[in-house]
């Protein structure tokens, strides 16, 4: 697997050999370059303004790369990848459709803080601006999207720009950043001279809180009856789990995870209440409605957590937000303590001094309503019901696999019935909420951490998005087990249509879709299918038996629906508790 480098020589032998000043062409600066950031594995998709890199990939035993059969199977499986292991992940397009079918997992990973280099090819640089064959102003159309972009005129400024994208895009507030080399630049050669150090002018992101602000944090939980934590996948992204728990063990203040802060924090400790929002645990919900001090940590209010600004928590008296954005605190909701930082960083500091909340009554409160309002679903005999085949799942790993998800109801099924217990180990696109997005990222997944177990859990919509990348997990063997949660509609939308749509259900019948057991082995991977429960256990298990891919089809009613949840419009207080009551 491309995790382990199988060079003969040792890491500093490699590096010192790659640094050396040789007259090389563009594309060989690229490989060099990304062998010394230490990429370890490359997502891609070639075509004619990339073929001198794809040239100079050509019997190098260094370099890893691996052939995806789409580009946004690509860019998912490079965030993915990167998503699990902390690193930065990387994917390589051609000019024009082959640079714009990047688009969409270039916006996932903004709106979700993911650090990624992706390359693209252009025509060469005489022919910019006259509509070259296949030419697109890709810089131009993702600026929205990306944290920074270039595009390279001089090939003597390649070795920067590389170093200088992989700075940027896995520090401060991580994001995407775009590499647009013309094809005329990947052919010239120069000396290759890698710069030792980085001096962007204006880049300097705040990772030091300022104490005072950390102080008045502290301050405002001795003086807090009802606080409660939002921690979200800022904590992730800065390596912060083993912080929290210690700022909560010492705080003692009842916590909720955001969809992306899921396995941020171990669902197993008594103080955790679920996942708050439209979908989020009667608990936690109560709990922010509540609360008198809110602490988001790593977590920008988004709406699908926050719901009706205008009743959102109604007896809070503070709200303190630590977030290395400083552009996110205070966008949503009003402020009182703002800590700039890094989340690893203020936590830290904060634990030097952090003390228990005078909160015993209401730590009694929160569990109270964990045990009068747990997550529940008329169980049955007759159907395979889509919860209790995510129980099914965490069970069996004891929450401890590698899970992705598309995205809809399996996704919400996912995040409220999986119990994570580790960082990085939830991977779903949360901000733009990308179907497609499930599967291939899984892949990326499983190439970065290839002793671990990844579960990639889709709905039979999504599935069919990227089904093509079936063929790499068949050639390359990726063990990556592919759990589809098959209603045979498009279900989310079915549900806000049956709740809020007065059951007009309106193009969402998915009648036509494949056997996707039959498609599984077309691309030569082991298929099984389940309708009940034991035909569930006995699939599942001979998927975990198994050590290559498996796709495992399970039928499940059409009708089921995702609860609690609160309608668009409503506030966390009116939530519709359904199967829960």
């Amino acid at each position: 697997m491309c995790a382990q480098m199988e060079a003969t020589l040792s890491k500093e032998q490699l590096r010192q050999k790659l640094l050396q000043p040789d007259v090389i062409s563009g594309s060989e600066i690229l490989l060099r370059s990304l062998l010394l950031e230490g990429v370890d594995c490359v997502f891609g998709y070639p075509g004619g303004a990339v073929l001198y890199i794809y040239d100079a990939m050509h019997g190098n035993p260094d370099f890893k790369h691996l052939l995806t059969r789409h580009e946004q199977g690509a860019i998912h499986a490079a965030d993915g990848y990167a998503r699990s292991t902390g690193k930065v992940g990387v994917c390589i397009a051609t000019s024009g459709p082959g640079a714009t079918n990047l688009v969409t997992g270039i916006a996932t990973a903004y709106m979700d803080s993911v650090p990624l280099v992706v390359i693209t090819g252009n025509v060469a640089t005489q022919f910019i601006g006259t509509d070259a064959f296949q030419e697109a102003d890709i810089t131009g159309i993702t600026m929205p999207i990306t944290k920074h972009s270039y595009l390279v005129r001089k090939v003597e400024d390649l070795p920067r720009i590389i170093h200088e994208a992989f700075h940027i895009a896995n520090t401060g507030r991580k994001g995407p950043v775009l590499i647009d080399i013309p094809k005329d630049v990947s052919a010239l050669k120069t000396k290759f001279v890698y710069p030792e150090t980085i001096d962007i002018r204006g880049y300097n992101p705040t990772v030091q809180p300022n104490k005072l602000q950390v102080d008045k944090l502290l301050q405002a939980i001795q003086e807090a009856e009802r606080p409660v934590i939002i921690a979200g996948g800022g904590v992730v992204y800065a390596n912060a789990a083993p912080e929290l728990i210690e700022f909560v063990d010492k705080t003692q203040i009842p916590i909720t995870t955001t969809l992306l802060g899921l396995g941020g924090f171990p669902s197993g400790h008594e103080l955790w209440m679920g996942m708050p929002g439209m979908h989020g645990t009667y608990t936690a919900n109560q709990a922010i409605q509540n609360a008198d001090l809110i602490i988001s940590i790593g977590s920008r209010f988004d709406d699908r957590v926050t719901m009706n600004l205008d009743g959102f928590a109604p007896n809070v008296k503070k709200i303190a937000h630590i977030d290395v954005d400083p552009a996110e605190i205070g966008k949503n909701v009003k402020t009182d303590i703002p800590v700039v930082g890094d989340v690893k960083a203020v936590l830290r500091i904060a634990n030097e001094k952090a003390k228990p909340a005078p909160a015993k009554e209401w730590i009694a409160e929160i569990a109270a309503m964990k045990r009068q309002f747990p997550l529940k679903y008329k169980d049955s005999d007759d159907e395979l019901k889509p919860q209790f085949v995510i129980e099914m799942i965490n069970e069996t790993t004891k929450g401890e696999a590698i899970v992705t998800t598309d995205v809809g109801q399996h996704q919400m099924w996912a995040a409220q019935y999986y119990k994570f217990q580790n960082p990085r180990s939830f991977i779903s696109s949360g901000g733009l909420g990308t179907m497609g997005f499930g599967f291939p990222s899984a892949i990326g997944a499983q190439m970065g951490n290839p002793d671990k177990l990844v579960v990639s859990i889709n709905g039979d919509g999504g599935m069919q998005m990227c089904a093509q990348e079936l063929a790499i997990c068949a050639i390359n063997n990726i063990p990556v087990k592919v759990v589809i949660i098959n209603n045979q509609v498009l279900g989310m939308v079915r549900q806000w249509q049956e709740i809020i749509y007065d059951n007009r259900y309106s193009h969402i019948d998915l009648a036509g879709s494949p056997d996707f057991v039959k498609l599984a082995e077309a691309y030569g991977v082991k298929g099984l299918r389940a309708t009940t429960k034991e035909e569930a256990r006995k699939a599942w298990q001979e998927a975990l038996d198994t050590p290559g891919p498996v796709v495992i089809d399970f039928v499940v009613p059409k009708g089921e629906n995702v609860f609690p949840m609160v309608t668009a419009g409503s506030t966390l207080s009116q939530m519709i508790l359904g199967d829960s009551e």
